[in-house]
């Protein structure tokens, strides 16, 4: 069995990768940094029961019929303050946005909005944990790994299909 999986998203290549029985990381189009020729079920090669659910969990997202994923998450190796931002983005209803400020507040750090925004850049599960849905104070897109474009695309995705 492999534990990762190649996922043809519209952005382009996401690898998924599972470890120790849950998901633990998202790499997205312009990170890719694996070599990998598991593609899921019907492959050359066998991929887990969980990673083959992360795939089909994926193509529900991008074709709008999910709006949270309900997969195991691993966040081994975050700090425990990574995890409470980690957390606290799982909240962030699809097709919403909220500010790094409104999440330093939420975890009780209210001076700590550029920490959640390191965090953010350091988010091991993009799209899964959606810090895509995070903006500046001012309204503006900003920092997304996937690209001010890609982060652009999943906002416009995610308000099409809630409305």
């Amino acid at each position: 069995m492999r534990d990762l999986i190649k996922y043809k998203s519209p952005f382009g290549i996401i690898t998924i990768q599972e470890k120790n029985g849950a998901i633990s990381r998202i790499y997205l189009p312009n990170a890719e940094p694996i070599d990998c020729d598991c593609v899921g079920a019907g492959s050359s090669r066998s991929c887990t029961d969980l990673l083959n659910a992360a795939k089909i969990q994926f193509d529900e997202y991008f074709s709008g019929k999910r709006k949270v994923f309900d997969l195991p998450l691993n966040f081994e190796g975050c700090t425990d303050f990574m995890k409470s931002v980690y957390l606290e983005l799982l909240k962030i209803p699809y097709g919403e946005t909220v500010t790094y400020k409104n999440i330093a507040e939420k975890i009780n750090c209210p001076k700590g909005f550029r920490a959640v925004g390191l965090a953010n850049n350091k988010n091991p599960l993009p799209i899964i944990v959606p810090c895509h849905r995070v903006i500046g104070s001012n309204g503006n897109l900003v920092g997304f790994a996937g690209g001010l474009d890609m982060k652009e695309k999943l906002l416009d995705l995610e308000r099409t299909i809630r409305n």
